[in-house]
């Protein structure tokens, strides 16, 4: 198997490995495609998707506006307080939701930095006077 075969296979496994992340999500097929399709065009974000399908942890190693999946996770758990106050039963496809929603919200701060940047410092979803 050549070079470009080998990049062939790997990328129909990670697109195969969006798909699935967003069955199990509760999301749509073609929110699955569309966000496949965002991260393909993405080298830092299809990067740390790799990673993330062979490790199952996040990379870090890509940034925008200073921010990386981890921080967007974090900002994401602590703003919608997705851990508080909720039903398992809502709480049931919490795990592959946040992760694809990580992997969203960085492909719209690849558009607009500043907007989510602006939005992670000061929305924290904590009650702080």
């Amino acid at each position: 198997m050549d070079e470009r075969e080998q990049l062939e296979r790997a990328l129909a496994v990670l697109k195969e490995f969006v798909g699935t992340l967003a069955a199990q999500a509760g999301e749509s097929e073609a929110y699955g495609e569309r966000l496949w399709e965002g991260i393909r065009q993405s080298g830092g974000l299809l990067q740390e998707l790799a990673y993330y399908h062979d490790k199952g942890q996040f990379l870090c190693k890509y940034e925008v506006a200073g921010y990386t999946l981890a921080d967007i996770l974090v900002w994401q758990v602590d703003h919608f307080k997705l851990y508080m106050d909720r039903p398992e039963e809502m709480n049931r496809y919490r795990q592959p939701r946040l992760l694809l929603a990580s992997f969203d919200t960085m492909l719209q701060m690849e558009k607009d930095p500043q907007v989510f940047a602006e939005k992670m410092r000061c929305e924290t979803g904590q009650d702080i006077l």
